[in-house]
């Protein structure tokens, strides 16, 4: 794990940069793994290099839904910066894979530390809460097809790959939806040969028709991202 690979840990000056790694370990992302349970304290923030996790609200009655995914672009716990350490969401490791970890306290003090590294932390606090916002317009307004085609190209992202595991059972929890229902769109979009879907392992066959079938919500929430991560503080 020579290469940091984590985009914000990247955007750091190199001399803070170092002095941030010194504080973090390797920590693998084991598929499925909990990293957080909602009300919990925080013990640790994750920066994702490879594997991506979901953030997922548990609500009586109703079906869990994801309201974010943390890639290689961002971080797990930016929350942090404003002293708090419970989160009303579990962190569910959705593809496996590797990062840095850092305990919360050391965090703390490094951001009182480093103010680049909390300028960083704070920006990508704003970025997650505009995209929970898109999120849950996306959810409430789009179409389950459309939205799946999102998801998968937010996943095929952060996979950093055209295949990756999945079961159409963690995708109905990540949509908040019935699974006959997403059966039914996987259906229509292996119909149309734009993935290949076969015991739990997706393929993305035809990325460009994939991305016109999603909603207009992809291209919103990378456009969203590059904006705020580039607007100066």
């Amino acid at each position: 794990m020579q290469h940091t690979n984590n985009h914000l840990i990247e955007r750091l000056p190199k001399g803070v940069q170092k002095r941030f790694l010194a504080l973090c370990e390797p920590f693998e992302l084991v598929l499925s793994t909990e990293l957080s349970v909602r009300g919990a304290l925080l013990t640790h923030a994750y920066f994702p290099i490879t594997g991506f996790i979901s953030l997922v609200i548990d609500i009586e009655t109703h079906p869990p839904l994801e309201v974010g995914m943390v890639g290689a672009e961002s971080m797990l716990g930016s929350e942090l910066v404003l002293a708090l350490a419970n989160t009303p969401w579990r962190a569910l490791v959705q593809g496996a894979g590797s990062c840095w970890r850092i305990e919360t306290k050391t965090l703390r003090q490094a951001m009182d530390d480093m103010p680049a590294l909390e300028s960083l932390v704070q920006r990508s606090l704003l970025i997650r809460l505009h995209q929970q916002a898109l999120a849950s317009a996306c959810e409430r307004f789009h179409p389950i097809g459309q939205r799946l085609a999102r998801w998968l190209l937010m996943s095929q992202d952060r996979a950093h790959a055209d295949h990756f595991h999945v079961t159409q059972e963690f995708i109905s929890l990540m949509l908040g939806v019935r699974r006959v229902g997403v059966t039914q769109a996987a259906s229509d979009l292996q119909k149309e040969g734009l993935i290949q879907y076969t015991r739990g392992e997706l393929k993305v066959l035809d990325r460009t028709g994939l991305e016109a079938k999603a909603c207009s919500c992809y291209e919103a929430d990378k456009l969203l991202h590059d904006t705020l991560m580039k607007a100066k503080t």
